[in-house]
């Protein structure tokens, strides 16, 4: 797969969206919330509030345009990393413009892959900066053009001397994906099994900002009383597939007032899916 590097250091035009309550439901829906935990995420008489996690929809297709533009194979890309900063609470409905840069593609190697990483700003009507994301995305079998190798991936935060302070366990559903895919991201490996076994998979897999999706509430729910705006930042490794059906573990341990790290795994198999992973928290 020949990339085209040209994109690199290439700011996109700004890319409207445009959301309401309707739209942040569906998101929520799509990462599992349950009307008997968290009816104020799903139901507009009561705002609704909005998950943070919501942030990656509204720029994300300038993600999918810059991973299209370098000439990706999209059966052959999967999220690697993931960091999203909260400026200031999501309303429930707003109009708002982001601009994206690719800003690195890294070499991992002939017959590996390469890692372009994509970072996303977004701001209000008045170019006020609502939230910033940095997608590190991995392209399998892009590798070997040449270049910089790039980081190596940071050691793990969880503590290893102590149990999680808080575990939680969630199954999503067989459907999952096809859900979640309603906020946007309608790649066909997570839908169509032809397309997925093109692209090594036996059957589609979850998408990774779906288990983000996940793994947010979880934290959200242990440590700040389902309240968003307590919510600064959170950031991932994407480690492994999820399959839709499969059990989600989410295991959290308390590091500060202000600071939670937290891996996810799949029951089933036993595999860490996200590490790597923190999130910061606004002081009561």
């Amino acid at each position: 797969m020949a990339l085209n590097l040209d994109v690199v250091g290439r700011k996109t035009d700004p890319i409207p969206f445009r959301y309401t309550w309707r739209d942040a439901v569906l998101y929520a829906l799509g990462v599992g919330a349950k009307a008997d935990r968290e009816l104020d995420f799903l139901y507009d008489g009561r705002g609704p509030r909005v998950l943070p996690t919501f942030a990656v929809v509204p720029c994300f297709q300038s993600l999918v345009q810059i991973t299209l533009n370098l000439g990706a194979n999209l059966a052959m890309v999967v999220h690697g990393e993931q960091k999203t900063i909260l400026h200031r609470p999501l309303p429930s409905e707003a109009t708002l413009t982001t601009v994206s840069e690719a800003i690195a593609v890294y070499d991992k190697g002939p017959g590996k892959g390469a890692v372009v990483v994509v970072e996303a700003k977004t701001v209000d009507e008045r170019g006020a900066p609502v939230f910033d994301n940095v997608f590190s995305v991995f392209l399998r079998g892009a590798g070997g053009f040449g270049g910089a190798r790039g980081p190596e991936a940071p050691r793990s935060e969880i503590p290893s001397e102590r149990a999680p302070d808080f575990e939680i366990t969630e199954t999503t559903t067989p459907e999952q994906a096809l859900l979640y895919r309603l906020s946007g991201d309608y790649n066909p490996l997570h839908a169509d099994p032809g397309f997925a076994r093109l692209g090594g998979f036996d059957r589609p897999i979850l998408h990774g900002l779906c288990t983000f999706g996940f793994a947010g509430r979880h934290v959200i729910k242990a440590f700040s009383k389902n309240d968003p705006r307590y919510f600064k930042s959170i950031k991932v490794r994407f480690s492994d597939s999820v399959f839709p059906g499969e059990t989600l573990i989410t295991e959290m341990w308390k590091e500060s007032d202000t600071k939670i790290v937290f891996r996810c795994k799949v029951k089933e198999r036993d595999k860490v899916v996200i590490s790597n992973a923190a999130i910061e928290l606004y002081k009561e």
